[in-house]
């Protein structure tokens, strides 16, 4: 008798199992057809992860290899800061890095491309842009839009920092690797960061 209870048992679960592994198989397919990325992108951005994983949560360590504030918060995206040593499209080089800051902590978000104008071949798979216009760039972060370096004050308004750059306007490409963005990967904004946007 303790056999037979044993067998239907285990014809029991066999039974859930293949049914559960159907239904599981079915499902899988579905879901793997509807992840499919560009491997491209995926490799892209495994390489921009990797090499950015040391900024994720020091913004000291951004700063000791060369990045300085050159925003201040700009709601629903961050602050931004730049390496002005880093030029061209290199996945494990983004020379911006946004941060999001809470209760003094700080954390990466998302890493930024700048571009004169819209390149002629995206980046990276599905690539969308957003723009920046032209402006003077102070060293405490301060931005005065100015459609010329010589209309920039020479001290940022408000706060006396002194000048640090200005740029003409910009295309710019987000990437929301390290904060998740309903809005798309590519986004300029991400409204989960909107509870930062006091700093």
């Amino acid at each position: 008798m303790r056999k037979l209870i044993l067998a239907v048992a285990l014809l029991a679960v066999t039974a859930v199992t293949v049914v559960a592994t159907a239904s599981s198989g079915a499902a899988g397919r579905q879901a793997t057809k509807a992840a499919a990325v560009d491997q491209t992108l995926v490799n892209a951005l495994a390489r921009a992860r990797v090499a950015t994983a040391k900024y994720a949560t020091d913004l000291n360590r951004a700063k000791a290899d060369g990045y300085g504030i050159i925003t201040k918060m700009i709601p629903d995206m961050g602050f931004h800061y730049m390496n002005p040593k880093i030029t061209g499209f290199n996945p494990a080089r983004p020379p911006i890095l946004v941060y999001e800051k809470h209760a003094g902590t700080w954390q990466l978000g998302a890493l930024e491309w700048v571009f004169t104008q819209k390149p002629k071949t995206p980046p990276l798979p599905g690539a969308k842009y957003g723009a920046f216009g032209a402006g003077c760039h102070y060293k405490d972060g301060s931005y005065v839009p100015a459609e010329s370096q010589d209309s920039c004050p020479k001290t940022a308004p408000g706060s006396g920092a002194v000048f640090n750059f200005w740029h003409p306007n910009l295309i710019t490409m987000h990437i929301w690797l390290w904060y998740p963005n309903p809005s798309g990967l590519y986004s300029g904004t991400n409204p989960l960061v909107h509870p930062f946007n006091a700093g």
